[in-house]
């Protein structure tokens, strides 16, 4: 078995740096049109046979375009979401920017894992939702060779590749990156997921 943990291509709201993880509000620009199919030709090879979605629109467009082009289905499924941000969605302005950064901080560098934005997701939250879905795939593709695509949001990725993957942590994040269309290949190994590469570049397997 073996996933690929898609971001989103580059979208309206990236592009006006407003902070909107939820609904149908932003979907793709042209650049980001041309990066999903730009993935989607580096994808021909892989054989992979179902795309799920988070239901923000700019990665349901992205799993789209990916679909179309490699003649599989996608499923929307509120697992791959992005955190949600409380009061400051629809947002950009510098207060909502650095009130952003303070959650991300939180988790990342202090586990402060039960903190929130007011009416947001703490990092419990993310792990509740998103947790069951994988072992839900591992389930049911753990013992065949299918490939899967999830396309989901750079945010939700940092928090639980480290989580789910044996041998990512921050650090390997921060090399690597996760721009737009970042592409994180895994593969089921001795009943835990490895990452194996990550743009298409070697990572090594010792956990």
């Amino acid at each position: 078995m073996r996933i690929f943990f898609i971001r989103h291509a580059e979208s309206q709201a990236n592009t006006l740096h407003e902070i909107s993880n939820r609904g149908l509000r932003y979907g793709l620009t042209m650049q980001g049109r041309h990066q999903a199919l730009a993935l989607a030709r580096q994808l021909e090879n892989y054989a992979i046979s179902q795309i799920y979605s988070s239901p923000v629109l700019r990665a349901i467009e992205t799993s789209i375009l990916l679909a179309n082009h490699l003649g599989v289905d996608y499923e929307i499924n509120e697992a791959l979401r992005e955190f949600d941000c409380g009061i400051l969605e629809g947002r950009s302005d510098a207060e909502a920017h650095q009130g952003w950064k303070d959650l991300f901080d939180a988790w990342v560098l202090r586990k402060e894992w039960e903190r929130r934005i007011e009416g947001g997701e703490s990092f419990y939250d993310i792990q509740a939702r998103f947790m069951p879905f994988i072992e839900g795939l591992v389930q049911q593709y753990g013992n065949t060779d299918s490939s899967i695509a999830c396309v989901s949001h750079g945010g939700l990725y940092w928090m639980m590749l480290p989580v789910i993957l044996k041998n990512v942590d921050a650090a390997l994040i921060e090399r690597f990156g996760l721009g737009y269309t970042a592409c994180i290949e895994a593969e089921l190994r001795e009943e835990a997921l490895f990452c194996v590469a990550w743009n298409g570049q070697a990572v090594e397997l010792d956990d």
